[in-house]
């Protein structure tokens, strides 16, 4: 069975942990491979959105909204024309995830329900060859392969 997953490396607004409000995740518009990846949203409609199922490392069901905001589309001064994925916050602070940690998103071939995990910053560097040069670290979505 085939696996496509993404990450994505969080910020501090990303985590909560600025005390500012994020309206969720955010996904560039450039992003067409994860944008294709998630349910298909209709643009001709204000603010579209779809409910995912995601199923975290200790098989817990949490349910996030992908929504595309795009009132810019739709108001005369609308000023959004963005994708996120919302309602994240409290599993985030429940994974004590932190700004410099990663989001993975992933789902197999033929299911419907996403699975998603934080990996530490920390358990990405124990991963890694301590006697290799420094790499440098990619911000914003990447797929996993």
């Amino acid at each position: 069975m085939t696996r496509t997953a993404f990450r994505k490396i969080l910020s501090s607004n990303d985590v909560g942990s600025t005390g500012g409000h994020q309206g969720g995740v955010l996904i560039p518009k450039g992003e067409t491979d994860l944008l294709s990846f998630l349910p298909p949203l209709n643009p001709e409609g204000k603010n579209p959105d779809a409910w995912i199922t995601c199923i975290d490392e200790d098989s817990e069901v949490h349910r996030f909204r992908f929504v595309y905001y795009n009132n810019k589309l739709h108001d005369e001064n609308g000023t959004r024309n963005e994708y996120r994925i919302t309602h994240m916050t409290a599993w985030f602070r429940g994974q004590r995830a932190r700004a410099g940690d990663a989001f993975e998103i992933s789902r197999d071939q033929g299911q419907s329900e996403y699975r998603i995990r934080v990996v530490h910053a920390e358990e990405e560097t124990d991963q890694k060859n301590q006697a290799a040069p420094p790499r440098l670290r990619l911000k914003g979505w990447r797929r996993v392969h």
